[in-house]
């Protein structure tokens, strides 16, 4: 089993910064892929951004550019840095993990809001 805990969300305004955290406890060894996703009120839940155990990234054509995933593998622990934020990043952003590329992310954080005004 993998335990997942966000930090990091809060209000900032447009164009402002934030670093979301994920910190990963339990056992990783068959983690193959780390990511953030985001849910605003009313759509889909959507993937934001995915970072392979081998350190190749993937990001949403939303964020391309102003979204930085990274990992701490000493500390076990997923970042995502945001910047040049738009009222439409609002959301809540959940951490994810999975145990396979071929499958849906099983293991998820309890979410942390974002709110960016205009």
């Amino acid at each position: 089993q993998v335990q997942l805990v966000e930090s990091g969300g809060g209000l900032v305004q447009a164009g402002g910064s934030l670093r979301l955290s994920c910190a990963a406890s339990g056992n990783m060894l068959r983690i193959v892929t780390m990511g953030w996703h985001r849910q605003a009120p009313g759509k889909q839940r959507e993937l934001v951004a995915s970072i392979t155990t081998g350190g190749r990234t993937n990001y949403a054509d939303s964020v391309k550019g102003r979204f930085t995933i990274s990992r701490d593998n000493a500390k076990n622990t997923v970042y995502l840095q945001m910047n040049s934020l738009k009222p439409e990043d609002t959301a809540v952003y959940y951490c994810a993990f999975r145990t396979s590329m071929l499958s849906d992310y099983n293991y998820w954080g309890q979410g942390t809001q974002v709110t960016v005004s205009s």
